[in-house]
């Protein structure tokens, strides 16, 4: 896989919005019925991902010009958060996930960040070990509006 995969930050004039919001639905797809509330994945538009890749930092992993994964990375005070990291499906657990928050994480460096925070559902818990795995430790639970248990696992990676 190594060399076939890119992994590339998507510039500012990037017009396939359309295929990454399929990309997005095809890999959150296992998730309906797992997970409760349901993802907000289903409120994404090619519009919305528009604006969301005008105030984050996104990046893609391509194989022969098809984007197979992409991530969004949104630039806090401190640190930066990860959301919408996604892999078709035929191509998880070949590390393309990995590489992308390699990418998070070298950015974070770059900018003189401490850390990489993100949110996983509490249903997911092949997610938290393979966060885990990179690197990741869960520092916080918190619960959807609505809800009175918890939904979210907060995990945090600190850079060094």
């Amino acid at each position: 896989m190594g060399s076939l995969v890119s992994i590339a930050q998507l510039p500012a004039d990037f017009n396939r919005w359309d295929e990454v919001l399929a990309l997005i639905m095809r890999a959150f797809a296992s998730m309906d019925g797992v997970i409760d509330p349901p993802s907000s994945a289903h409120r994404l538009t090619v519009e919305n991902l528009r604006d969301k890749a005008r105030r984050e930092t996104v990046f893609a992993a391509l194989k022969d010009g098809r984007i197979i994964g992409c991530v969004f990375a949104l630039e806090r005070t401190d640190d930066f958060y990860v959301g919408k990291l996604a892999v078709d499906p035929g191509f998880q657990g070949q590390g393309v996930g990995g590489r992308l928050m390699l990418a998070v994480e070298d950015l974070a460096c770059k900018r003189r960040r401490s850390a990489i925070e993100l949110q996983t559902r509490i249903e997911l818990t092949g997610n938290h070990a393979a966060f885990a795995r990179l690197g990741f430790r869960e520092t916080d639970r918190t619960a959807h509006e609505g809800y009175s248990r918890a939904t979210s696992i907060t995990m945090r990676k600190c850079l060094s």
